[in-house]
């Protein structure tokens, strides 16, 4: 085990007095990436001697040289490493995040360039599914598009359907997660309770009928009418607040796309009072995550 120094804060000037060059953030990565301990990703030896770039590692049995980035979601970037941990940083901790088209601007890069190196941020943003919601959790769905009205009942039309679960604490609100899905129907409602939400929660939803057959397996679920939303303040106010960053900062967002950008949102929200390790912990599955690599269908979002 190797122990490393954790950067932490929100703070601009501590951050660009900590990550100065490409060099620091290079060190930074190796630090993350062999914290456990060095193991060669071709034959798996456990010793090394320094590689020809800095912060490699060459093992001494196969001689193959490895790159802190090599495996990692930072693996070929069109731009410097330190430009790329800017990137990071400012995604994760301002409270909107950044558009691809202000990391544009920023950073002189292409609209594209930056829409892809935040794809793979947003990746990274995937919840891990080990911590379901517990408690009392309140689960409506919302539609996101554009001015097409909503109508009667659960159909769509042209805008995407989203589910949404928020712990309710006693003195406010916990943890949120959202997920897009086909369908106001009970299949598609159990794909995400089963990955979002503990057995033992007390669940609270509106009188859709599709969430009635979830009550054998989650037999604290407990339907009450709407009342216009009255009935779940607190989840109504939840989603005026993300359709709003939706609008504000990115404007139209694909279909193909639509879960990253939830992810990305409910990433930060649900670290809000753990702003001092957002940073690094989104660092440390970046690098612990492979590469992902783009489909050229998905569409700018």
């Amino acid at each position: 085990m190797e122990t490393r120094e954790i950067f932490s804060g929100v703070n601009s000037i501590k951050f660009n007095q900590r990550f100065k060059t490409d060099e620091d953030c290079y060190s930074y990565i190796a630090a993350i990436k062999w914290e456990k301990g060095y193991s060669c990703r071709k034959c798996g030896h456990l010793k090394y001697i320094p590689g020809k770039k800095p912060f490699s590692r060459r093992c001494s049995k196969c001689k193959y040289d490895e790159s802190p980035t090599a495996g990692t979601m930072f693996d070929k970037t069109k731009f410097s490493l330190l430009i790329a941990f800017h990137i990071v940083f400012k995604i994760v901790t301002k409270k909107k995040g950044m558009s691809s088209l202000e990391l544009s601007h920023e950073f002189e890069l292409r609209q594209k360039t930056c829409w892809e190196f935040k794809w793979k941020i947003q990746q990274a943003m995937q919840s891990s599914l080990m911590y379901p919601l517990q408690g009392e959790v309140h689960v409506d769905e919302l539609w996101i598009g554009g001015p097409e009205q909503i109508k009667r009942g659960r159909s769509i039309g042209s805008k995407k359907l989203v589910v949404l679960a928020l712990e309710k604490l006693s003195d406010g609100v916990g943890r949120a997660y959202a997920q897009v899905i086909e369908h106001a129907s009970a299949k598609e409602f159990r794909g995400f309770f089963d990955n979002h939400i503990s057995k033992s929660a007390k669940i609270l939803t509106d009188e859709w009928k599709g969430y009635s057959p979830l009550k054998k397996e989650y037999p604290g679920l407990e339907q009450r009418k709407s009342e216009d939303g009255n009935s779940f303040i607190d989840l109504h106010v939840h989603i005026m607040n993300l359709k709003g960053w939706l609008r504000g900062i990115h404007h139209h967002c694909s279909k193909e796309r639509l879960q990253g950008y939830l992810d990305e949102y409910h990433y930060r929200y649900n670290r809000r009072n753990n702003m001092d390790t957002i940073f690094d912990l989104l660092l440390k599955k970046m690098v612990i995550n492979e590469p992902i690599r783009l489909s050229m269908s998905i569409s700018e979002g």
